[in-house]
């Protein structure tokens, strides 16, 4: 992690390396500056991901440097969680004759199972504040524009198991879990707004994930089998991005030296 925070920060120091004495403003000028970002996305599963979960929804966070050739180098960290479970059959061999899971105080526990996870991703976008050999604007100033990405990741989810019976507590509750997690692609394309006065940034837009996982715990209670089954997991989602530029000055009066 502190490696790549180390590559973004030497990447936006390069913008820097040829001085400009004259004053820019960002109403019609490409800036170089950080970004922080919060997002919330809402996503639909595909690939084998279908077969175990429904829609999900991710809450995350991100740190971007954009240079003055508009392109956007970002670091995002994104907590997927969700409730439509699909394979709720996991826990049957646990169930009585009448559908109870047995607690430890002997009485029916309240059990409930959720969907669980987290994706951490490095990509690289391109910012288009014009449609290419026109004079035709898409953006009300150089910094805003369509953006596509893409870049590596990581990508994990497991069945969250709440339950205060004996045989899901522990290390027995990884045996029905299905922990599993890979390597992992994003791609995304939407449109980046900051306003010419700061006081309106933000990113909306689809992302879709495509990750190549295996189950980490290896072995399965409730099958009694190994489990090293090979994953493509997928998410297609709708997301935005509330915006925070870390400009050197205001926005209408940026300097370089």
């Amino acid at each position: 992690m502190k490696k790549i925070v180390a590559i973004v920060i030497v990447l936006f120091s390069f913008s820097h390396i040829f001085p400009v004495k004259a004053q820019v403003s960002i109403k019609d000028s490409a800036v170089a500056t950080f970004m922080i970002g919060i997002s919330y996305s809402y996503n639909w599963p595909g690939g084998d991901l279908v077969n175990r979960f429904g829609e999900n929804s991710t809450i995350g966070g991100s740190f971007a440097v954009k240079l003055k050739s508009n392109l956007k180098i970002r670091l995002m960290y994104n907590y997927i969680f969700g409730k439509n479970v699909k394979q709720y059959e996991i826990l049957d061999g646990l169930r009585t004759e009448k559908g109870f899971i047995i607690g430890e105080d002997g009485t029916p526990s309240e059990t409930d199972i959720f969907e669980r996870g987290y994706s951490l991703f490095l990509t690289l976008g391109v910012i288009i504040p014009k449609i290419p050999l026109t004079k035709i604007k898409l953006s009300l100033n150089p910094n805003s524009g369509f953006v596509f990405s893409i870049g590596p990741g990581f990508l994990q989810h497991k069945i969250r198991i709440e339950s205060n019976a004996a045989a899901l507590q522990g290390d027995y509750k990884k045996g029905y879990d299905r922990l599993s997690n890979g390597f992992a692609v994003m791609e995304s394309i939407g449109y980046l707004f900051l306003s010419n006065r700061r006081l309106i940034n933000f990113y909306i837009g689809m992302t879709s994930v495509q990750a190549w996982t295996t189950n980490r715990r290896g072995f399965n209670y409730d099958t009694g089998k190994e489990d090293n089954e090979k994953r493509l997991d997928i998410m297609t989602g709708f997301k935005f991005v509330w915006i925070l530029p870390l400009y050197k000055k205001v926005p209408d009066e940026y300097y370089f030296y």
